[in-house]
């Protein structure tokens, strides 16, 4: 499942070749049981690409047992799972960064949250810099996921994840 893993000077990278949708729940829900409140997780891709199912896996990793659904027309969608506060936001339909401000998008990223933020390049200006980048795409007829660590906190978890296939 893995295909490579590289580590730089400051930045590790995780890049993963996807078969099915059950895989990518499946990273998902390994990846879910290493996060924590404080964390903001980018997701990147083109539409279809799997960020909303990648975030299903992840929310319901954490316990949530009902339906998770993409917060397209409602921005955010929040969860409160075993103690953690889950969000997550679908920034497609987001005209201008600045509305984020008018919802009071900086209340969201707290301690305690877990923030799970589609098309963050919407709301660049607004939102705070990731810890964790998910990019997906497709290669030929997989998904290709590229997990990118932005601290040393998630580099931990992608070395932990490289491991564990």
């Amino acid at each position: 499942m893995i295909d490579t893993y590289f580590q730089g000077s400051s930045l590790q990278s995780l890049s993963v070749q996807l078969h099915t949708e059950a895989e990518t729940l499946a990273l998902a829900q390994r990846l879910a049981t290493l996060l924590h409140g404080g964390l903001v997780v980018f997701l990147q891709g083109g539409l279809g690409a799997g960020k909303t199912t990648f975030c299903r896996g992840i929310i319901q990793a954490l316990g949530h047992n009902g339906n998770v659904k993409s917060p397209t027309y409602t921005l955010v969608e929040p969860y409160e799972l075993a103690g953690l506060q889950v969000y997550h936001f679908d920034l497609y339909r987001l005209h201008d960064a600045e509305e984020l401000e008018f919802m009071g998008i900086r209340d969201y990223f707290t301690a305690q949250s877990l923030c799970l933020v589609e098309w963050p390049e919407r709301g660049e200006g607004s939102l705070p810099q990731p810890d964790l980048t998910v990019t997906l795409g497709f290669e030929a007829e997989q998904r290709t996921l590229v997990l990118t660590a932005h601290h040393a906190r998630t580099d931990a978890m992608l070395t932990v994840l490289s491991h564990h296939e």
